[in-house]
């Protein structure tokens, strides 16, 4: 019984060991111009082994095997060895494969799977692999409009005890740490990505009283940055 104890406890100081890749993406976010032949997403490994690496597309399905995605999109390399102290960029190319709207943003996601090497000292270990899973934009040329105004165009309005938002932009609009203030009251409300020419119900957990409402949130640029805005809700 003993042994079975220490046992449960040595797998929970392993299930509780705090998991860190190796392998760093330099940005949590990609945006593909459609006017582009190409673009690069940098990849460095700060640790102390080399690592493999496994890179794949897909439209939204996260359990999407790499080799049952059908993304018009070539991505390389796809699977590659990542020495210490190195960088390698993978290389994106649309491949028109399959036309894509050119009115609005598409979203795709790009999946990075960091597997470390199998340590030399040792002949019991627990093998970790890490996937980083980024958004990819592509952006059509055709956009004239300017990105980042799209948060401040966002539309507002009481809707049977919710607020309704909407997207009159071309463009995905990230919101984050949002909270609806009435007078000297405040109510945080769950995060959520609006989709081109979308909208979308935020159900309120307090009644709406007279007076002014507003909406303050913060949007997530192209580079990752959050930006603070403020939106009056319309009754």
């Amino acid at each position: 019984m003993k042994a079975i104890q220490c046992a449960l406890a040595g797998l929970c100081c392993l299930l509780c060991w705090p998991l860190q890749a190796n392998v760093v993406i330099n940005t949590t976010r990609v945006v593909y111009p459609g006017n582009a032949r190409e673009i690069t997403v940098a990849l460095n490994n700060g640790g102390p082994a080399p690592a493999l690496v496994q890179a794949w597309l897909d439209e939204g399905d996260p359990d999407a095997r790499p080799d049952h995605t059908r993304v018009p999109f070539i991505l390389l390399p796809p699977i590659f060895r990542l020495d210490p102290q190195q960088a390698q960029a993978l290389r994106l190319t649309y491949s028109q494969s399959r036309p894509l709207p050119q009115d609005r943003e598409s979203l795709f996601w790009l999946n990075v799977l960091d597997i470390p090497a199998k340590p030399d000292d040792s002949a019991n270990y627990l093998q970790l692999a890490i996937r980083s899973r980024l958004k990819l934009f592509y952006r059509p040329a055709s956009l004239k409009a300017d990105v980042r105004q799209a948060p401040a165009r966002l539309q507002i309005r009481l809707e049977n005890q919710g607020l309704r938002l909407e997207n009159p932009t071309p463009f995905y609009v990230t919101l984050t740490e949002l909270q609806l203030t009435q007078g000297e009251h405040t109510q945080p409300l769950d995060s959520l990505m609006l989709a081109p020419f979308a909208s979308e119900r935020l159900p309120l957990a307090l009644p709406v009283t007279p007076g002014p409402l507003q909406l303050t949130f913060k949007s997530i640029d192209d580079y990752g940055a959050l930006r603070p805005q403020q939106l009056a809700v319309a009754r």
